[in-house]
């Protein structure tokens, strides 16, 4: 992996991560690199499904793979700000 793909994958993580927060319900308040680092994984697990299903190589820009991305995005935002937020309490 070159230095430009660790950057796109950044980017595209922090985009998806921004999508991801904003489709999960309630507040998250978890910090913007685990938002990247959600959104990075997002990515990967999305285009993953998207290959197994069959829906990945299509022509044009794959809207299927994308909102399946940020679906993805989004429920890992929502456990990450369960997970984040329950650290530092103790019972």
């Amino acid at each position: 992996m070159t230095v430009t793909g660790i950057i796109m994958a950044i980017v595209v993580g922090l985009i998806l991560g921004v999508l991801g927060r904003f489709f999960a319900p309630g507040k998250q308040s978890i910090p913007i690199w685990l938002t990247i680092v959600v959104g990075i994984v997002a990515a990967f697990v999305g285009t993953a499904i998207a290959r197994g299903l069959g829906y990945a190589d299509t022509k044009g820009f794959d809207w299927l793979e994308l909102i399946t991305q940020i679906v993805i995005a989004g429920i890992g935002v929502t456990l990450a700000a369960n997970l984040y937020g329950r650290r530092g309490v103790t019972r």
